[in-house]
């Protein structure tokens, strides 16, 4: 996914002049190609990840494009007031990307790892959210976030993600992407999860059931359409998400859901996430995923439970 990023944002700021690329002190490598081509427009911010938000802001103020980008707990909850102020309070057009969301930075421990990050953010006003799943939704969301006057965050996966489109898709402020259509549950993945969730579609059709699987590519604002006909057309609503239950995007569904004055008419919804603690074992991704419960048996045979009562 981060070379699929280095790559998009060398061709997009190729192309528009007004994008100015910001490292909190990671990526030097990974971004020759770009300092190659427009090295007038690339700053290393240094280990100082507040002031880099604060130039963020700056310089969107001032007419430019700035991509701020770094390490995901290091762009996130390190400079939430920043984030607040200089970005959301002034609307500033300015995207910051943190990488290795998640759980993909999981044998470095709990200070790299990045499961509360959307709790925290999407209650702040006026910004924008995105989650791309493989490198096709990279390219798709700068692309938009290029596109929104106002400030945005990128949640991006580590590397070697399993590519699922083909082609990039035409991501859209506010709206999802059905990956598969299904017609008994409606599954919600958010980012990097994407796979799993096609596999344990694959893993429920072996029990005849059809599952659509959804990519919450934009996750605030959230796809009210899809959220809203998914509950009055299927069995069954799920998400999937690898960040804590509490805050994320299930817990956005819920609120929602909540809020609907005639939820008694709509289906079930069963979440999927971290359970409320840090990770003190040392692992890769995998072992992370397996001490979660986010694994395509554990998920599938709840999934069946559910639908079964």
């Amino acid at each position: 996914m981060r070379n699929a990023f280095a790559k998009e944002i060398t061709t997009l700021a190729e192309q528009d002049p007004r994008i100015v690329f910001l490292s909190g002190d990671i990526g030097n490598k990974l971004f020759d190609g770009y300092k190659e081509k427009n090295g007038s427009r690339f700053f290393n911010c240094g280990v100082a990840e507040a002031n880099m938000i604060g130039v963020a802001s700056g310089l969107a103020l001032s007419g430019l494009r700035p991509v701020a980008y770094t390490i995901t707990p290091f762009i996130t909850t390190r400079v939430m007031e920043q984030i607040r102020v200089d970005l959301c309070y002034h609307k500033a057009p300015a995207i910051f990307a943190g990488v290795g969301s998640g759980l993909g930075y999981a044998s470095l421990g709990p200070t790299h790892h990045s499961c509360e990050d959307i709790a925290m953010l999407r209650s702040l006003p006026g910004l924008t959210i995105l989650t791309p799943a493989d490198a096709e939704e990279v390219k798709g969301c700068l692309r938009a976030a290029l596109s929104h006057n106002g400030p945005t965050y990128i949640r991006l996966g580590k590397k070697g993600e399993q590519v699922v489109h083909s082609v990039t898709p035409q991501i859209q402020i506010g709206k999802s992407l059905v990956v598969r259509k299904g017609t008994d549950v409606c599954l919600i993945v958010v980012g990097v999860l994407l796979p799993m969730a096609l596999a344990i579609a694959d893993k429920l059709a072996t029990h005849n059931i059809s599952v659509q699987v959804v990519s919450a590519v934009c996750l605030k604002p959230f796809d009210v359409d899809l959220i809203k006909n998914a509950f009055k057309d299927f069995s069954l609503v799920s998400t999937l998400e690898e960040h804590s239950l509490i805050g994320g995007f299930g817990s956005a569904v819920a609120e929602w859901f909540v809020d609907q004055e005639d939820n008694k008419k709509y289906a079930p919804l069963l979440r999927f996430g971290t359970r409320d603690e840090f990770l003190h074992e040392a692992g890769e991704t995998e072992h992370a995923h397996k001490y979660f419960g986010l694994e395509i048996n554990k998920i599938s045979d709840k999934i069946l439970k559910r639908l079964a009562k």
